[in-house]
């Protein structure tokens, strides 16, 4: 079983050579300090930032310099700053290559809620109607279960949506997942996980092919 930069860092090898990367707030944040040496990418953040880089270590970090999450970063040689308007005509124009968010909920179609739990107060869906809108590989970063036990992963989202059939693949503590047209495809493992636990943890249609490989990370 897989902690959050557990799940970082298996998506991490989803990131090639020449990519641009939108990193939604939670999980996805953690990416930047596992992608390979040897390939050159650059992270977009929607508060306007292009080429960020892995987190800062304690005593380095420069408050000026954040996240769309308000976390501080740093960035590589080359690095911008622009205004949310600049940010999101990249978005809207789709020149972002991959975007990776955290979710509350996915369903089986692709939908994924995770802005807003009916009851709690939240600020606003922020950039994520737009970048699952606009984006053509979305990679979903999330625990398999709620506190409770309960599914993530389901027939249909019980949450307000924010994007409809747009997730591409889901990498979660127990699994690495592909969305299709008949469900959820089991692709991957986590290490220690059995392919039972996998199925018992989701709601939504699984689909297991003869042998499910442990992930490697």
């Amino acid at each position: 079983m897989l902690d959050k930069n557990g799940i970082a860092k298996r998506i991490a090898k989803e990131v090639k050579d020449g990519y641009y990367v939108n990193l939604g707030i939670g999980i996805p944040t953690l990416v930047a300090n596992f992608v390979r040496d040897d390939i050159n990418v650059e992270f977009q953040s929607e508060n306007g930032v292009l080429g960020m880089g892995p987190f800062p270590f304690e005593g380095e970090e420069d408050a000026d310099i954040i996240n769309a999450g308000k976390q501080t970063i740093t960035t590589l040689n080359g690095a911008s700053f622009f205004d949310s308007a600049t940010s999101f005509a990249m978005i809207r124009g789709k020149h972002v290559d991959l975007t990776i968010l955290g979710a509350m909920e996915v369903s089986e179609t692709g939908d994924i809620a995770n802005w807003k739990i009916p009851g709690k107060m939240v600020k606003g869906m922020g950039g994520a109607m737009d970048l699952v809108a606009s984006a053509e590989n979305i990679i979903v970063a999330m625990m398999h279960t709620n506190r409770a036990g309960e599914s993530k992963l389901l027939k249909r989202c019980s949450l307000p949506l924010t994007g409809v059939g747009c997730v591409t693949k889901i990498v979660t503590n127990l699994a690495v997942i592909e969305v299709t047209q008949d469900g959820f495809k089991l692709l991957e493992r986590a290490p220690r996980v059995s392919v039972d636990e996998i199925k018992a943890a989701t709601e939504g249609t699984l689909i297991i092919g003869e042998e499910v490989p442990e992930m490697t990370l």
